[in-house]
């Protein structure tokens, strides 16, 4: 990192170090001691700064990019403003076809960071032309000095973790982790910091966290590819209609399955609790290690960590909405609207 007195070159040089933070309020009922990796603070919001810059130096160390060229990905909005802000600052034009589930925030936020974008239906197999897998195949095939940076099938993306995030996490724990808890989409995170923590540690316990509508939970148990898990759900960066190689199963002990609804609630409930404004993969996160908690997972001595991959402003046209809330069906006797806490002067 290039720095002098907190003076850095550009935006790149904030990307990863982000802060390990003790949970002091939400996980009080459990056994244990609970801190969230943050991931909000790396300069794009979040965790997908890690791979976007790291790919991309080293396609460029390699000579597969060249100044000039296209990069092109598929992503449901981070990675995809996270490769919008590295292009910007390498001088690369940037195409991203991106799932109609990301919220008009993400979308927004994609453009106004010069990405163009092709938004694509979500509920299609991953085979069918109008997916975001097909449609930036098509477009990287038809674009003169296009690269596809392909985050579900690329191994850089363990990479990127495992020499980052994985480390930190040792370090900021001073090797004391007992739990990693994080939620797995193409499943990059999950697997390289897994990795670095399993050759410093066999003993660490890798939990993952999985949508209900998703396949990744049964296939890490039967090792099938289960059409039958697959239906429409909303929370989005979690979860997979296909197998996604860069996902390493054999590092992960179990999957939990979370909720839409519970989601949502618990995203909300992070930030009232410790003032922390994260997304709705968060949410999920922290979701999974209340319902571990509630069966008896963690003892006295242990040292949970949970990944908070994004930030709660790329979700303000969802779960943070009341509006949406309410469509969804997500306020009930139980979980009362907020909008109780508005009060307008007239």
């Amino acid at each position: 990192m290039k720095h002098r007195n907190q003076v850095f070159d550009n935006v790149l040089d904030l990307v990863g170090n982000t802060p390990l933070i003790k949970l002091n309020k939400i996980a009080s009922k459990f056994k244990g001691n609970f801190f969230a990796k943050v991931e909000s603070f790396n300069p794009g919001h979040s965790s997908k700064d890690r791979i976007a810059l790291y790919i991309i130096e080293q396609a460029e160390k390699k000579g597969i990019l060249t100044p000039g060229d296209t990069i092109i990905e598929t992503t449901s909005g981070n990675t995809g403003f996270s490769i919008a802000m590295v292009s910007i600052i390498k001088g690369y034009d940037c195409v991203l076809a991106v799932s109609s589930k990301s919220s008009a925030d993400k979308i927004d936020m994609l453009k106004t960071m010069g990405a163009k974008v092709y938004v694509c239906p979500a509920h299609v197999s991953a085979d069918d032309p109008r997916s975001y897998y097909q449609v930036a195949k098509r477009l990287h095939e038809e674009m003169k000095g296009s690269v596809y940076i392909n985050q579900y099938f690329n191994e850089l993306n363990i990479d990127a973790h495992y020499k980052s995030t994985g480390p930190e996490i040792w370090k900021q724990t001073e090797g004391k982790i007992t739990h990693l808890v994080a939620c797995s989409g193409t499943g990059g995170t999950i697997s390289g910091t897994a990795k670095y923590l399993k050759e410093q540690n066999p003993k660490i316990k890798v939990i993952g966290v999985d949508a209900f509508g998703s396949v990744i939970k049964k296939y890490h148990e039967t090792r099938e590819f289960d059409e039958k898990e697959i239906y429409p759900y909303r929370i989005e960066g979690l979860g997979k209609n296909l197998i996604p190689s860069a996902t390493d199963f054999d590092v992960i002990d179990k999957f939990v399955k979370v909720t839409d609804e519970e989601s949502a609630h618990m995203a909300r409930y992070i930030a009232k609790t410790e003032g922390m404004f994260v997304g709705y993969t968060s949410g999920a996160a922290m979701q999974a290690i209340k319902q571990l908690g509630e069966l008896g997972e963690f003892n006295e001595n242990d040292n949970i960590v949970v990944i908070f991959p994004d930030h709660g402003s790329r979700y303000m046209s969802k779960v943070f909405s009341d509006k949406w809330m309410n469509e969804q069906g997500f306020f009930d006797s139980k979980n009362e609207a907020a909008a109780q806490n508005i009060q307008y002067i007239k």
